[in-house]
């Protein structure tokens, strides 16, 4: 795990985890769109989540977000987006079918080993994710993850999509701690780069080997999977 020789760390007391693209793979509905559209699966996957993003962005800054909808709805827009763009033909059954995959996307393998690592530790665990209650809650339970995450924070309750300050300010609001005092693990690099700038301490998972951001600021922390959460210096150890 790579971090920047100038930071001291502050004590880590609780740990918030991005869900989509970090506890779960995002890409795993390519899968599906291959069975579905042959030869065309990966390019879906890729498109649809690129424009999923750009609309939570769209709705969020747009007019004081008079124009927000749910992560549910604008995830199916940048499916039928995508779609329209890569010229296949979705059938409202196929229409369903991915977004019943989508609900249940495949969770990364290291999600459960790390998290009761956490919880050994005394240390919070939650959430801090886009997607609404109803989404998270079937992840969640799909993953078999269910009494290992203390919060589930949506930014639904507010109306506002990361990266906007008032979505990670869900995670001090709702631990009582400084976002000082929490790791923010995001395999998202955008994300990653917002939650530094608010003031957490990152940990951004670098899954893909893909370059940071190009805007001046690096994550705290980097790693190559969830792993590397429980090396980050400040965190609780064992009971």
């Amino acid at each position: 795990m790579e971090k920047p020789a100038s930071h001291l760390p502050s004590a880590i007391r609780a740990v918030l985890f991005d869900a989509y693209g970090t506890l779960f793979d995002v890409y795993s509905v390519g899968l599906a769109a291959e069975q579905l559209f042959p030869g065309h699966g990966q390019a879906l996957s890729v498109l649809w989540r690129d424009k999923q993003i750009e609309y939570t962005g769209l709705v969020t800054t747009s007019n004081s977000g008079a124009h927000y909808q749910p992560f549910w709805d604008l995830t199916r827009a940048g499916l039928r987006y995508a779609c329209k763009r890569l010229a296949l033909d979705l059938t409202t059954e196929r229409e369903e079918k991915l977004m019943n995959q989508y609900r249940h996307l495949s969770a990364f393998p290291e999600n459960l080993e790390v998290l009761q690592a956490l919880k050994a530790r005394g240390i919070v665990t939650g959430i801090l994710s886009n997607g609404d209650p109803a989404m998270l809650n079937v992840a969640v339970k799909s993953a078999g993850l269910e009494g290992l995450l203390d919060h589930l924070l949506s930014v639904d309750g507010i109306r506002k999509y990361k990266t906007h300050p008032d979505a990670y300010a869900l995670g001090p609001q709702a631990t009582g701690l400084e976002a000082r005092q929490i790791a923010f693990v995001s395999c998202n690099s955008w994300d990653a780069l917002a939650a530094t700038w608010y003031g957490y301490q990152t940990l951004w998972v670098n899954r893909y080997q893909l370059p940071f951001e190009e805007l001046g600021t690096p994550p705290v922390y980097t790693g190559s999977t969830l792993r590397d959460v429980l090396s980050l210096p400040g965190l609780g150890t064992p009971a």
